[in-house]
């Protein structure tokens, strides 16, 4: 699914969102242009440096992501 990012994704809100990842039980993935990023890592999250604007591709088995995506889009990072 596509999203789009709300606020800057550093420190805190990274933080936030690989937390948010780590409670899904299977794989949660981030594309972006030629990265493909395990969202459950703090340090590839940080690589892809996310500013507002930008979009990303976040795959993720569907019976666990509408939890998952109500979490980041109440916290304001990202948008459907």
């Amino acid at each position: 699914m596509k999203l789009t990012v709300k606020k800057p994704i550093f420190a805190e809100s990274a933080s936030f969102f690989v937390n948010q990842a780590s409670q899904v039980s299977g794989k949660v993935i981030i594309k972006k242009d030629h990265w493909v990023i395990d969202a459950k890592s703090l340090l590839g999250v940080l690589a892809l440096s996310l500013q507002p604007g930008q979009e990303i591709d976040l795959e993720m088995d569907e019976s666990e992501s509408s939890q998952f995506l109500k979490r980041i889009t109440e916290e304001d990072l990202f948008e459907q």
